[in-house]
């Protein structure tokens, strides 16, 4: 979840780690949870419930 111009926005990225660049892909952004759920069953195979909070 990002600050995107004063709105909080989710941002849906594929990760590259870094012995392969690093570097991020920003595959989509939502403003709400049902939208971010949508993007999810589009691209992902896993669903809000998979996902956890990294430290």
């Amino acid at each position: 979840m990002e600050l995107v111009r004063g709105r909080y926005r989710y941002r849906l990225a594929h990760r590259y780690p870094p012995e392969h660049g690093g570097g991020a892909n920003v595959v989509g952004e939502a403003g709400s949870v049902a939208e971010l759920e949508r993007l999810l069953r589009r691209y992902a195979p896993v669903g809000l419930a998979d996902l956890h909070e990294a430290a």
